[in-house]
This record gives structure tokens, C-alpha cells and sequence, in this order.
């Protein structure tokens, strides 16, 4: 009996997914646990393993390198030896290329050689990956390779009037993809389809985008409408969509208080010198091993909402996550049993999976388990803020920066202090307001004892 290889679901949210090329040839025997293929989730890369083992077939109309396929699609079969082709059966003549599975994009009987980040780059773009010649090592293609490869705007000859006082408007004008069938219409119209939102699956342009916008060019209205529309891309999307979510599914609340941050101060000095050549803890290290430590005592805080019941962590699940601001948008790895960890080895796994997802290496259980998160945006003058919870988590702590202020004592003398502003955003469904402030009252105790508490 043939075993059918589908596409996993890598995050909570994700409904599809990019097909980045099998890793298994046709005919290959395949062992459990043999990577087969790697498909790029909703902000990551990663090698899809086998479950099963057989013979590897791959189905002719099976995805190629760029095809958006949905969670669920099946996309080839392992059989035994001397078992029928599956898709020669009437019942599964069509295992891959539904409408409701797949979305077709451009394929190429050669798989072109490139980084994850830049087959990304040539979708976004609208470069067909198969007629660029790579000029990297051994023939791999290049970012830059990409730029070159898109057609100038001023000389291309399908940009009708309209679309041209489009485009010249915005210096910072991104193309998008379209399917084969808009092309063909926008070449017949006159449309320069590389200027439009797309309706389809990530942004992807269709035919009747197309046709609206010829519409609206006879009124001459994408001509002298205020502003100029820009696709989104298909991240942001997707980064839009969990915020929404965040906001509709949860009662959020935001708390914002601040800690005297002198003896924070005088570890992060302190460690710096004592770390050699290894990364020193930073200041957000050493906020999410204090977090860790007190959410142990304050594990609603750390639960999440289900149904019927509110799900709390383990010790061992003391699990925080860190905004990472990247060039394809916000991600959010995160650090594994913190509490397990010293503050050195926080330092060094903190430092790895912020590396790695500005560079675009992260895999999906890079990014799941989280049970609390924090974001920073102290280096950015920002003081307090209102974060938006990371779902399905119940709250966020917001660390802003860290100022000279005047302090009144109970004497009343005045003198300058380092004050550490923090904002704790969590869902009023999970826990109430004096459970919340508790926590963030013992974390500011935390913090202005840090030096006593942490064993470096």
C-alpha cells in the first residue's frame, strides 16, 4: 500500500506553505526519518523527514521549486517494489494539483541553484529563478544575479501611459508575481501588472486584478489618485494576520512601571569583562533569565488559553521567546528551558538564534514553544509602549530604554538614577490585573537585586 507524503503544518497559524525542491530523487528508497524535502512555513525553512519508508514517486504534475502548495496537499507517495504507480488509478488521478491544494508557479525541468532568501527575493520580484544564469559558485544564482535579471521599467514595452505615472512615482516601487494568465492579459490591456495588489494566494496578481486595473486606468484614477500602492509582501502578510488575531482573541491589558537599573548596570559591566572571546550577556539575557526564574512563581501568567481549560508550563517549559527585528520582518525565536541555563549559556544560544534569523536560518521548532515573550526597544530611545501579545501565548513584557532620572527619597533629597522603563501587556481572560502587577512588582525587586540573585 502506498504511503502518502503530504505537507506538514510547521506554525499553529499556517495554512500553506513554498515548496523548495525534494532532497530525494524519484526511485530513491527513502528510511524513516531521511529528510525528503524542504518547504519554507511562514518564517522559516525547513527539511520536511520522512515518516514512512519506500520507494520515492513523484506525481508529473507533482510541485515544483516556488510552488505555493497548501497544508495537506499531497505531493508524492513511497510504494513498495513493484508496486502501480498511485496517480495511475482513477480514484487518484489527480494527487497534487487541485485547485484547492496547489498553486502553480513557474517551473523548470532544471531545480535552479539558490539560497532560500534568494528564491524569496526572485518571488517577490517576479524573476522566474529558470531563465537566470547564476554567476556564483558553481553557477549558483545570486541576489545579485536577480536584480539584473528583472526587466528595466523604462524599457519595457507593456507599461501603458497610466502605468508609467504609476511607477514613476515611487522610486521605491517593489514588482510582485502574477500568474501566467494575467501576464497574458496585461500584455493585451496594456497594464503594467507588476504595480498591482494581487488577490491571490501571497499577493500573487490574477487575472481580474488585472482587468481592474485597466478599468480604473480608462478613468485615469491609478493616475491621479492620492498616494501610491504598494504590494505587500507575502511576510508581512502573514505578520499582519497573526497581530489581527492577537487583537481579536485576546482582552488585552498593558501595565508599565519602572526599576532602578543601577545594579543591572554594574553586572552588564561586569560581565563584559569577565566574558574573554565569549558574547557577554546583554541586557535583554539577563532580563529573560530573571523572567524565567520569577515566572515559576507566576505560572498563569505563562499559561495559554484552550477551550475548556488554561494550560500552564512545566519547570522544565519555562520557555521565552525574543523579538528579533530582521529584514523580512519580526520574528520571534526562542530560548528553550531557561531556567536549565546559565547565564553564559544564555548568552551564547541568545546569540545563535538572532545570528540565524537575521541571516534567514531558522527552522520552525526554532520558533515554537514559547511560553512568555520579550521585546526590546530601549535602543531605540523608546520608553514605555503597549506590545501586542504573541499568540497563543497570555502576555509580553516590553523593555524600553534605560535614562538618568531624578528620584525623590523618602527624605525628600533628590539624585540622579538609572530607571529601567518595562510595559507587561497580558490577556485579562487568562489572569486578572493584581495577579499581573505582582508579577511585574517581583520582577522590578529582581531586578534591583540582580547581582545577589544571578550565579554567574
Amino acid at each position: 500500500m502506498a504511503f502518502e507524503i503530504v505537507i506538514p503544518r510547521l506554525g499553529w497559524s499556517m495554512e500553506e506553505g513554498t515548496f523548495s525542491g525534494w532532497l530525494k530523487k524519484d526511485g530513491d528508497f527513502v528510511r524513516s526519518g531521511e529528510a525528503l524535502f524542504s518547504l519554507e512555513g511562514e518564517k522559516a525553512m525547513q527539511d520536511i523527514e520522512s515518516i514512512d519508508e519506500g520507494i520515492l514517486r513523484i506525481p508529473p504534475n507533482g510541485p515544483s521549486v516556488g510552488t505555493v502548495v497548501r497544508v495537506g496537499a499531497v505531493v508524492g507517495y513511497l510504494v513498495a517494489e513493484g508496486e502501480p504507480l498511485p496517480w495511475m488509478n482513477a480514484a487518484a488521478s489527480e494527487p497534487v494539483a487541485s485547485g484547492s491544494a496547489v498553486t502553480s508557479a513557474p517551473s523548470s525541468n532544471v531545480t535552479p541553484v539558490a539560497s532560500p532568501s534568494v528564491r524569496r527575493m526572485a518571488r517577490e520580484v517576479g524573476v522566474e529563478l529558470s531563465q537566470v544564469v547564476g554567476t556564483g559558485p558553481r553557477g549558483r544564482i545570486t541576489t545579485g544575479d536577480v536584480l539584473r535579471a528583472q526587466t528595466p521599467i523604462a524599457s519595457n514595452p507593456h507599461i501603458g501611459t497610466v502605468g508609467r505615472q504609476h511607477v514613476a512615482r515611487d522610486k521605491f516601487f517593489q514588482a510582485t508575481i502574477a500568474s501566467p494568465r494575467a501576464r497574458r492579459v496585461a500584455r493585451e490591456l496594456n497594464v503594467d501588472w507588476r504595480g498591482l495588489t494581487g488577490s491571490g494566494a501571497n499577493g500573487r496578481v490574477r487575472e481580474r486584478d488585472v482587468r481592474a486595473a485597466a478599468e480604473l486606468g480608462a478613468d485615469g484614477a491609478m493616475g491621479t489618485s492620492f498616494g501610491v500602492r504598494q504590494p505587500i509582501p507575502s511576510r508581512r502578510r502573514v505578520i499582519a494576520e497573526r497581530l489581527s488575531t492577537s487583537r481579536q482573541q485576546t482582552v488585552p491589558v498593558t501595565l508599565t512601571t519602572k526599576a532602578d537599573a543601577t545594579q543591572l548596570i554594574a553586572l552588564r559591566e561586569q560581565l563584559k569583562l569577565n566574558a574573554g572571546t565569549s558574547p557577554a550577556p546583554s541586557y535583554q539575557d539577563i532580563l529573560i533569565k530573571l523572567i524565567a526564574r520569577v515566572l515559576t512563581k507566576h505560572r498563569q501568567l505563562a499559561g495559554r488559553w484552550e477551550q475548556d481549560a488554561i494550560v500552564v508550563p512545566r519547570d522544565h517549559e519555562m520557555n521565552i521567546g525574543m523579538a528579533v527585528d530582521t529584514d523580512d520582518g519580526l520574528l520571534v525565536p526562542v530560548i528553550h528551558d531557561v531556567n536549565s541555563l546559565s547565564l553564559s549559556e544564555l548568552a551564547v544560544r541568545s546569540r545563535s538564534l538572532i545570528e540565524r534569523a537575521r541571516a534567514g536560518k531558522l527552522i520552525a521548532s526554532d520558533m515554537q514553544g514559547g511560553v512568555f515573550t520579550v521585546t526590546n526597544l530601549g535602543a531605540f530611545g523608546i520608553d514605555a509602549f503597549t506590545p501586542v501579545i504573541n499568540l497563543p501565548e497570555s502576555a509580553i513584557l516590553g523593555v524600553g530604554a534605560i535614562r538618568m532620572e531624578a528620584v525623590a527619597t523618602p527624605d525628600g533629597k533628590i539624585f540622579a538614577q538609572p530607571q529601567l522603563s518595562l510595559s507587561l501587556t497580558f490577556d485579562h481572560r487568562v489572569i486578572d490585573g493584581a495577579p499581573a502587577a505582582r508579577f511585574l512588582q517581583e520582577l522590578v525587586a529582581a531586578l534591583e537585586a540582580v547581582s545577589k540573585l544571578l550565579i554567574l
